[in-house]
Parts: structure tokens; C-alpha cells; sequence
């Protein structure tokens, strides 16, 4: 061998290991899963899909209840005109007054019920002339969505006293009629009050003939759910119930 041939270092045969190629088979450490063997309790809960959660559905109801308008004086004039008003003490401890009213129970017409539950919470009696209109609303109770309508009547005052004998009823009370809109709680119920002193008019002026006829009524044939209230005041009435927010 010459000294230039020593002098050139030897090349090594075979490729360096991490370049490419192959790894030898000892070198692979990963093994295919067995069928047969369970996964972990963490690629368990990885692969379990949670089921979808169906939101619960609220039980629909529509309930319908009748009340009126009482006015004494209705031949007399206008400043001696008084109404039959119910009052009701919310949480806060106010004095809340509205209409009397209630429940369409079976057989019973919308009229027949106002004439009912004026005697019922009020203790005098009254007959209807005209229908004053309706109100509807919506409220949530005991898990049920309820649609609630008011039929209301401008009734005449036939005889009674008033008295608050219902459980329901903290205070019974002549109003003048020119009060109304400053006395009653509710802004539906107001309204109506705005649309009585309109038939009052027309009764004065042209007589009991000249007043709009009674809508169409029917009895009733299914009893109601006389579900409980929670109004926006935060006043939550008895079993009867029937004033809007």
C-alpha cells in the first residue's frame, strides 16, 4: 500500500441509520390494536357520544274567564255615576284594584259567569248591557305555558250590598266613575274603562235599543285547569284570577 492510499480515510458500507430506509423490525415498538382487548377507560369516554338533550316541552292550556263593569246611577248624571271595584293587597303590601271577575265553569255562559262572580266577590248583582271587550295574555305556571281571555260587560247595578265575604277579596268599594283611570292597577282594564264611558253616552243619549248587541256566547262544555297566577306586581291571586299584566 502506498502512502497515499493510507492516507485516505476508509468509506463505511451500508447506509446511516435515520436517513430513509426502513427501520429494522426490532427498532418498531408499535403493535396494531388487538380486537380482542378492551380500550381504556379514557378512549372509552373519548368515543362515547353523549346523547342529544331534548328540551322539555311546555303543556299548553287556554283558559277563559267573564267579568263586568257594575255602574250605579246609569239614569242619573255623570258625576254620581259609581262602579263596584275589588281590591287585592300584592306582596309589597299595595292596595291593587280591578274588576271582578273568574272562571267559565261548566254550562255557564261568558255572561251568565260575569253576573256570577260580580254577586260572588262584590255581593250585589248586576245585568249586562253591552260587552266592554276582551283581554289577552300570556303567563307561565306549575310548568305550563297558559293563554288566558277576559270577556268583559258593562252591567247595570240591580240590588245587594257590597261586602268582601271572598277569601279572595281584601276590599270592596264604590269608585266614581271619573276616578277609574286613576284607581284601576292595570292598563287593559283602564281601557275598558275608557270604552264604558263611550256606551254610557250612547245609553244617555239614544237609549238601551241604540247599544251594540251582545256578541254570540255559548255554554261552556269542558271544565277549565283554574290554574294559579303570579302576575308581573308580583300579586298572585287565588284560584279565580283574570287581570292582565
Amino acid at each position: 500500500m502506498s502512502e497515499g492510499e493510507q492516507a485516505k480515510p476508509r468509506r463505511r458500507r451500508g447506509r446511516r441509520r435515520g436517513r430513509g430506509g426502513p427501520r429494522p423490525a426490532e427498532n418498531n415498538t408499535e403493535t396494531p390494536p388487538d380486537a380482542d382487548t378492551p380500550p381504556s377507560p379514557a378512549t372509552a369516554a373519548k368515543r362515547r357520544v353523549r346523547p342529544r338533550r331534548v328540551p322539555d316541552r311546555m303543556r299548553t292550556v287556554h283558559e277563559t274567564s267573564a267579568g263586568g263593569l257594575v255602574i250605579d246611577g246609569l239614569d242619573g248624571p255623570r258625576d254620581s255615576q259609581v262602579a263596584a271595584l275589588i281590591g287585592r293587597i300584592d306582596r309589597r303590601g299595595r292596595m291593587l284594584w280591578s274588576l271582578p271577575k273568574g272562571h267559565i265553569e261548566m254550562g255557564e255562559t261568558a255572561e251568565q259567569t260575569a253576573i256570577r262572580e260580580v254577586a260572588e266577590e262584590t255581593g250585589i248583582r248586576g245585568g249586562v248591557l253591552a260587552a266592554l271587550g276582551r283581554i289577552d295574555y300570556w303567563f307561565v305556571t306549575d310548568g305550563r305555558r297558559v293563554h288566558k281571555t277576559v270577556h268583559h260587560y258593562l252591567m247595570r247595578f240591580l240590588g245587594g250590598e257590597l261586602c268582601d265575604e271572598d277569601l279572595e277579596v281584601a276590599e270592596v268599594a264604590w269608585v266614581p266613575i271619573r276616578e277609574l283611570p286613576s284607581r284601576l292597577a292595570y292598563a287593559d282594564e283602564r281601557r275598558l274603562a275608557e270604552r264604558a264611558d263611550e256606551l254610557i253616552d250612547t245609553l244617555q243619549n239614544d237609549g238601551v235599543d241604540a247599544l251594540p248587541p251582545l256578541p254570540p256566547s255559548t255554554p261552556r262544555r269542558r271544565p277549565q285547569t283554574h290554574s294559579r297566577t303570579r302576575h308581573a306586581n308580583g300579586s298572585e291571586p287565588g284560584k279565580k284570577n283574570g287581570h292582565g299584566p
